[in-house]
């Protein structure tokens, strides 16, 4: 009776140990598995945060060629022709207009800013919409700048439509001209914003 009595206590040992084996086992699969999820999800956001920032670094280019003539309407019922302004350095500030306030309150900090007139840049915001629409979006966030209307000529003739997040509009971009009617720099913001300052800056370095 001892004999099996202490056959049975070291085969219970047995089994309590290989479970505690399998529970041992059981946990580190888990964790295993626990980690391997959670450096796939961090893999995903490392690559989302990377794209999303490559996405938004600005597009520079300082090719130089002859700039595109135009004569566009404003919001305000005028014309301006790009030949107004011979002589002068002018900065063209391609956007994508109504319903992006962000591109107009860029605008009303480019007009608040005294040191762009005391150079003597002129910046000429053109978008792709009817007067009502961009009218509507100057008045609600105080923009007093008038607007240049395009079709689309315009935008396609210095290449920035589809550089945004819509293939039929431009993005968020600045063209440099000379005096001379020299395009002579260009810069795409996929952040939707330059501070003024660094747009001046920009300009009157290559001037």
């Amino acid at each position: 009776m001892t004999s099996a009595s202490a056959a049975r206590r070291l085969h219970d040992r047995q089994l309590a140990l290989h479970k505690v084996e399998r529970q041992q086992a059981d946990l580190r699969r888990r964790r295993r598995r626990t980690w391997t999820i959670w450096g796939a999800s961090l893999l995903v956001i490392l690559v989302a945060v990377t794209a999303a920032l490559l996405s938004a670094r600005p597009a520079v280019t300082n090719e130089t060629r002859t700039a595109p003539g135009f004569t566009l309407p404003t919001s305000e019922g005028a014309t301006v022709s790009l030949s107004d302004y011979a002589g002068s350095p002018v900065v063209l500030y391609f956007n994508e207009g109504a319903g992006c306030d962000a591109c107009l309150i860029q605008m009303q900090k480019i007009e608040q800013d005294p040191a762009f007139a005391e150079a003597g840049i002129t910046v000429l915001p053109i978008v792709m919409n009817t007067a009502e629409q961009i009218n509507a979006d100057r008045e609600r966030l105080g923009v007093e700048a008038p607007f240049l209307l395009d079709d689309g000529t315009v935008s396609g003739a210095y290449g920035v439509l589809g550089t945004g997040m819509h293939e039929g509009l431009p993005g968020h971009g600045f063209i440099l001209v000379d005096a001379d009617g020299t395009q002579t720099w260009a810069g795409n913001y996929p952040s939707m914003w330059l501070e003024p300052a660094d747009l001046l800056e920009e300009v009157t370095s290559r001037l």
